[in-house]
């Protein structure tokens, strides 16, 4: 699907699932126990969809790892994961008419999430992301006459985080604890009488007078002639 033919109604899905996710000043509810490692951003060869701002590979690698990290940085799990992006295309609204010609910006991505301790990418297949600006009385008209292109940047950013996050919270089973502690016993196992010490062995009366006679030992070691 072309970013300029994007139908308006996945528009209204995408936030519609930004709905369940809470805004960044609200309490933190965890995801299992998912805490950030590190978040990765590759943008080299997307592709710039006209009519849009240019918009260089380090500047999407800044603003997303910015948002990722402003994100999921609160979670405070026990389990490491990293978060991998790739920007696959993107659009940002330059200036136009209103009504007449007033373009959205949108950005495309890859994501994939990794166990820090298993190695491993956690889903076989990259998901990947649309992105729109969230609608407001700025975006409505074009956020191209309203927003300048790092402030759009910023805007789609932050929207990617949020639909990653609600993501995550569909895949709960990813970030479930590695190890469970073992239940406790029902009942304490009983206390077993420890074995008396045996008594040594008696020495012969006189023995320790002897010659070649240990007191230690019960044989008697007589010497020769």
């Amino acid at each position: 699907m072309s970013l300029r033919c994007a139908p308006a109604l996945l528009l209204a899905t995408l936030l519609a699932g930004c709905s369940a996710v809470a805004d960044l000043e609200e309490p933190v509810v965890p995801i299992g126990q998912f805490k950030l490692g590190y978040s990765v951003v590759v943008a080299e060869g997307a592709q710039k969809v006209p009519p849009s701002r240019e918009a260089s590979a380090e500047e999407w690698q800044a603003a997303l790892e910015a948002a990722l990290n402003q994100r999921f940085g609160r979670f405070e799990g026990s389990q490491l994961y990293h978060l991998a992006v790739k920007v696959d295309a993107y659009a940002l609204a330059v200036p136009g008419v209103p009504v007449v010609l007033s373009p959205k910006s949108i950005l495309r991505i890859q994501v994939s999430v990794w166990d820090d301790a298993a190695g491993t990418k956690i889903n076989a297949e990259p998901r990947v992301f649309t992105v729109f600006e969230r609608l407001s009385g700025e975006t409505v008209l074009g956020s191209g006459l309203t927003r300048t292109k790092a402030q759009q940047m910023e805007q789609l950013s932050a929207n990617a985080a949020r639909l990653i996050e609600g993501w995550m919270r569909e895949n709960p089973g990813w970030f479930a604890p590695r190890y469970e502690a073992s239940a406790p016993l029902a009942e304490p196992l009983p206390e077993v009488p420890a074995a008396p010490a045996a008594a040594p062995a008696p020495v012969p009366q006189g023995a320790a007078d002897r010659p070649g006679v240990s007191p230690d030992i019960g044989d008697v070691i007589t010497p020769a002639g």
